[in-house]
């Protein structure tokens, strides 16, 4: 005689239903891991200034290196994150005036380098303010970025500075060039013994606390708004 076929009730084939469900939802499930810039620090921060909260990034990030994939289209510096741009500008600190300094090229192409240099200024930043470094980094842009500026205006022959208003990207792009800057002139000066990377944290804790002594960021923006305010 041949077995008859067992019949599962409603019940049973609901539980099965819901199992087979459970199981799926298990698997489809993505990881709970959360990405920290070097694999350290969070990088859930609140920017307070509203002009450049959409142009400061803080997208989560184990390595922020991009390789220059978008450097051929325009603006688009700004959907890289903040930390990248900083490492961008320690390649190559960009000019005193209109002459080529000697920061000029100094770390160009150093990659390794140059990863080794922000990672040990956070961790500098991290010991001596008790804070998360990339907070600071946010708050010294925040503080040392110009919201004024001049452009040179032709009337007649003659040229004179008009004070203008700058874009958001321009003022984040002054505050990394100035605070890289000084921190190269205090590790490059005669007569001191200071690495690169402890003057760059001493430089982004001094402007993250509007110190006008020993900030060159905070000097070069209180005479740039100078200047725009004689000008207007």
């Amino acid at each position: 005689m041949p077995r008859k076929k067992k019949t599962n009730s409603k019940e049973e084939t609901k539980k099965i239903k819901k199992k087979t469900k459970t199981k799926k939802k298990t698997l489809l499930k993505k990881p709970s891991t959360k990405l920290k810039i070097f694999d350290k620090w969070d990088a859930n921060i609140e920017v307070h200034d509203p002009g450049l909260k959409n142009y400061i990034t803080l997208s989560p990030v184990l390595v922020p290196y991009s390789a220059g994939r978008d450097s051929q289209k325009q603006f688009y510096k700004s959907n890289r994150n903040i930390v990248e741009r900083l490492m961008s500008k320690l390649y190559v600190a960009g000019h005193k005036g209109k002459k080529h300094w000697r920061s000029s090229g100094h770390n160009t192409g150093k990659i390794a380098t140059v990863y080794k240099i922000v990672k040990k200024t956070f961790e500098i930043i991290e010991n001596k303010t008790k804070k998360n470094p990339i907070k600071v980094l946010v708050r010294a842009i925040e503080i040392g970025s110009p919201k004024e500026g001049t452009a040179t205006i032709e009337y007649g022959g003659v040229k004179y500075p008009k004070a203008t208003d700058l874009a958001p990207q321009r003022r984040i792009d002054l505050a990394l060039r100035w605070m890289t800057q000084g921190a190269h002139q205090a590790s490059a000066s005669a007569g001191t013994k200071k690495s690169i990377w402890d003057a760059l944290a001493s430089e982004i804790i001094a402007t993250a606390d509007n110190d006008k002594t020993k900030s060159n960021c905070i000097k070069k923006k209180t005479e740039l708004e100078r200047q725009a305010a004689a000008s207007r």
